[in-house]
């Protein structure tokens, strides 16, 4: 019965999102507290488990969303995206132009959430296909399943930092195995499905140049891509200096300090401040108007993320979660395909791969301990499983319709197909990878 329910409330959230177009944070709270109701959670309980599971959930995650957000909108205010993306595009020149923006993708997408990366990069795009005379498609493609693969994948970004602390999963491995599965993911997907669509012509209503700053504006090379990547950066020396000097209990507890994320999020906007602000003649209140925005632009992808912890842990309390894993012992699927096919059905429900991923945490997470997922490749298949066929319901679909000028059908054939493709690519990574590691 209690499995039941559950289903109930997840279908219940998917029509509240989908077809009533409830707001998704009210959707989830509604649906929330109804399961909690419905699993015979005492009502003078309901409130203290709301509280913790939207603090549990967010108490390691703000900082790190929020300042993500902040140096996100420093790299592309500072130039740098632009100054990453014309580098890639001379270096790489007409034949390997599609390798270029792939690249360009992957490295301005560790900071940036694809939504924000999506419209900060697209004028980049019109422009490098009006220069090369090449199909908007052919071009943009690659570099929008790059910055879909990282938003999916890798942490720092919302979904699958979420699914780092609520799976107790190791974030440097879970960044590693992430881009031992994205890059595979992002090449077949990308620049190499991008060929078939080379004579996919498009209508675009809007013709978008880049707005380039002059190149004496710019930031050189090396300093957009260190500070863009800062974070990364640090986390992974910090780590490589912990396990080579395990012996010096000073230094390794130093370097635990500055490779914890909040701690590397901190110094990294420090930093950047000075390196794509004010070194570059920008003045510091204009910086923090920046961030200001940022911060704006993120604030409900905040409450989303809180409030389906919230109904993570109305499941966990009430003991349906262990009820499911009950039920899934019987199942002969391995757990990660269990996981990431779970998530690919949300995906299809609810459209947003942020809920989809989150919604699914709450589900799956008995497949780890007793099952023995490894909780860092869980993390992945279910980011692959949220980037499952993206279509109608979903707002980047429209994104990509909508400022390509594409029809019904070249969306579905070309975006729709692009994001099949990834999380497919991504599952059969992970799987691989969880028999050789």
């Amino acid at each position: 019965m209690d499995v039941l329910i559950l289903l109930g409330c997840i279908v219940m959230l998917v029509l509240l999102i989908a077809w009533a177009k409830v707001n998704t944070f009210l959707a989830f709270l509604i649906v929330s507290v109804t399961a909690a109701l419905l699993l015979g959670m005492p009502a003078t309980h309901i409130p203290q488990t709301v509280n913790k599971g939207l603090g549990d959930t967010l108490g390691s995650l703000a900082i790190i969303i929020v300042l993500g957000a902040m140096l996100g909108k420093l790299v592309a205010f500072s130039g740098a995206a632009q100054k990453i993306a014309s580098v890639l595009k001379n270096t790489f020149g007409y034949r390997y132009i599609t390798w270029a923006m792939s690249l360009t993708g992957f490295i301005v997408g560790i900071p940036l959430f694809y939504n924000v990366g999506f419209v900060l990069l697209i004028p980049i795009i019109f422009s490098v296909a009006y220069n090369y005379r090449l199909p908007l498609v052919y071009v943009g493609l690659p570099m929008l399943a790059s910055l879909s693969v990282m938003h999916g994948f890798l942490p720092p970004h919302p979904s699958p930092m979420a699914l780092v602390t609520q799976f107790h999963a190791d974030l440097v491995k879970t960044f590693i195995y992430g881009l031992i599965v994205a890059v595979p993911a992002i090449v077949i997907a990308g620049p190499i499905f991008a060929k078939a669509l080379i004579k996919m012509q498009s209508k675009p209503t809007v013709t978008l140049q880049a707005n380039d700053l002059p190149d004496h504006e710019l930031p050189g090379i090396a300093n957009s891509i260190i500070s863009a990547l800062l974070p990364v950066l640090i986390i992974l020396g910090t780590t490589l200096i912990s396990r080579l000097c395990s012996g010096h209990v000073a230094i390794v507890n130093f370097a635990r300090f500055i490779g914890d994320p909040t701690m590397a999020m901190i110094l990294t906007i420090c930093i950047a401040t000075y390196t794509l602000g004010t070194r570059l003649g920008k003045k510091l209140t204009d910086i923090m108007v920046i961030y200001v925005d940022a911060a704006k632009d993120i604030a409900m992808i905040l409450f989303i993320i809180g409030s389906a912890g919230i109904l993570k842990q109305v499941f966990v309390e009430t003991g349906v979660s262990n009820s499911l894993a009950a039920i899934l012992q019987g199942l002969t699927l391995p757990p990660l395909l269990l996981a990431w096919l779970i998530t690919a059905v949300l995906r299809l429900c609810l459209g947003s791969a942020t809920v989809a991923g989150l919604t699914a945490a709450g589900i799956v997470f008995p497949l780890i301990g007793p099952h023995g997922a490894d909780p860092n490749l869980m993390v992945l298949a279910v980011g692959s499983g949220s980037l499952f066929c993206s279509h109608v319901n979903d707002s980047s679909f429209w994104l990509f319709k909508e400022y390509l000028g594409l029809s019904i059908k070249q969306t579905f054939l070309s975006w729709s197909l692009m994001e099949t493709l990834v999380s497919v690519i991504g599952l059969i990574g992970i799987l691989i990878l969880d028999q050789v590691k």
